[in-house]
């Protein structure tokens, strides 16, 4: 039997509420590919990997040529 809409809510939600509490911050941002890289560059420039282990988590084309992408790091101390 397969899952119905509601399990897949649910299973949803729960993945969300892990990932809430995973300690990371998350950024969203959807540009055109140059200033994509500027973005993900100033990004890495302003919370280097060593410290807060900030990485691309996710990406992908757009029609346009345009970016969508996910910068995450560690929460920072202050």
């Amino acid at each position: 039997m397969g899952q119905t809409p509601r399990d897949l809510a649910d299973k949803m939600a729960r993945r969300r509420a892990q990932r809430a509490n995973d300690g990371y911050v998350r950024e969203t941002f959807r540009e055109p590919r140059e200033r994509a890289r500027q973005t993900a560059r100033a990004f890495l420039d302003r919370w280097p990997k060593a410290a807060y282990m900030s990485e691309v988590e996710y990406w992908r084309e757009l029609p346009g040529d345009e970016i969508e992408f996910t910068m995450r790091r560690l929460r920072s101390a202050d």
